[in-house]
């Protein structure tokens, strides 16, 4: 219980006689009387007013939340009861989320129930626990605030931003893809099982063109075949040190699985097998490859919980690993983040060693911030020894990634914001030519 605002003013007003008792003695014994009857009456508020166990409170949320997001919650208060209560209801979302809308103030009836709703937005991933509510309401002649901290354990499971992923199926339903980057044009294949003829397009390959049907129609005239299913993708994540780096307060491990996610979703909407690989000085995680759209759900399971190592990154024991686990041909999608050319000549010389039939697609997260200093305009001397630094190592890198490519590794510089969009149109682009 806190003593209310009224009852600190009511006690301070009564005392201060009792601060002059050397100059009238009779006004001091009046107060000194007031001021035990205040207390007496004090001490009937507590005992004629409800305790904070005659409020049942309950909280609704959803087990699974996403990590960014706003995710809706409420919490009910029934008043047991037979006077109005003016409640005041505050939640404690644990370590790893914040809670907005809140602390929130209802009135509730006799014997009625109230609900007040509001948001969790998760900052980090992996499993965590709501423990409890704050309850807050006055007492009958408002002397005191009943206080509690009501135990009310709930445990939750902070996902990477599935949102993404319904966000997707939406705007694939409208047919508006393009509002978040996706180019989902319609891209026939080069498999084996042909699907129709059709007029010759700029950038057909003269081997697509069926000549009987040109000479019949007396123009050109290309075969469109459907794209293949059922090939495998395995896509690896890098949870070394390095991944740690945040842009706009989300981290790049967590950009890298949000963009894993909506890959593996595409991917398995295509038919292809996908699996997932998780390393940074170890293997954090692998995930066997699964099949269909309901295998995103084993993949959220798998790596809600993966956290950025403090070591830094082995990409050769990673693909070591990758060979006795996936020995048929696969496409490699590696989301990594360096500091320099010589992480790149690893990754280079990791990727070039392997026999097995891969097709390695090296995803490279951009430096923000090294970015910003190389383009900024120097206004010292400091200034620009920095400036000069941060271009050095950026050119050291766009050589070595040229060399990646001279190699046959294909390969996509982007910033983190952009990621999962061009991601995805690379793997479509992929599909589209058939080099898987």
């Amino acid at each position: 219980m806190i003593p209310s605002r009224r009852l600190v003013l009511t006690a301070a007003i009564l005392a201060m006689p009792l601060l002059l008792a050397g100059l009238n003695r009779s006004a001091a014994d009046a107060a000194l009387l007031l001021n035990l009857v205040l207390v007496a009456v004090a001490c009937v508020d507590l005992l004629i007013s409800p305790s904070p166990n005659d409020v049942a409170i309950h909280r609704e949320i959803s087990e699974v939340l996403s990590v960014g997001a706003s995710n809706p919650a409420t919490l009910t208060a029934h008043n047991r009861t037979g006077l109005t209560l003016a409640i005041t209801l505050h939640d404690d979302p644990g370590p790893l989320c914040e809670v907005d809308r809140l602390p929130q103030s209802v009135t509730v009836g006799p014997g009625k129930e109230e609900t007040i709703h509001y948001s969790v937005k998760p900052s980090r991933r992996g499993a965590s626990e709501m423990p409890a509510v704050h309850l807050r309401f006055p007492t009958r002649l408002g002397l005191w605030t009943r206080h509690q901290i009501r135990p009310l354990p709930t445990p939750i499971r902070i996902y990477p931003d599935i949102r993404a992923v319904y966000r997707y199926e939406l705007m694939a339903r409208q047919n508006r893809l393009s509002e978040i980057g996706v180019r989902m044009v319609r891209m026939p294949g080069q498999g084996r099982e042909f699907e129709r003829l059709r007029e010759f397009r700029y950038g057909d390959e003269i081997r697509q063109i069926d000549w009987k049907a040109t000479a019949r129609q007396r123009q050109l005239i290309s075969r469109e075949f459907n794209v293949e299913r059922n090939q495998n993708i395995v896509i690896m994540v890098d949870c070394g040190r390095f991944m740690r780096n945040e842009t706009d307060g989300i981290s790049y491990l967590d950009r890298a699985l949000n963009s894993a996610i909506m890959l593996s979703y595409i991917a398995l909407g295509q038919g292809d097998n996908v699996s997932l690989l998780a390393f940074s000085n170890k293997i954090e995680r692998f995930i066997r490859p699964v099949r269909g759209k309901p295998g995103i759900q084993s993949i959220l399971r798998s790596t809600y919980d993966i956290q950025a190592s403090q070591n830094v990154s082995d990409y050769s024991l990673a693909l070591e690993y990758l060979t006795t686990v996936q020995r048929k041909r696969a496409l490699i999608v590696l989301i990594t983040f360096v500091t320099d050319e010589l992480q790149l000549r690893v990754i280079g010389e990791s990727l070039k060693l392997r026999s097995l039939p891969y097709l390695p697609l090296c995803v490279l997260l951009q430096d923000v911030g090294l970015r910003q200093m190389a383009d900024r305009i120097p206004e010292s001397d400091l200034d620009a020894y920095h400036t000069a630094a941060a271009a050095q190592v950026l050119t050291g890198q766009s050589h070595e990634a040229a060399s990646l490519r001279e190699a046959g590794i294909m390969l996509i510089d982007t910033p983190p914001d952009l990621l999962t969009e061009r991601l995805i149109n690379e793997y479509l682009s992929i599909k589209a030519r058939n080099l898987m």
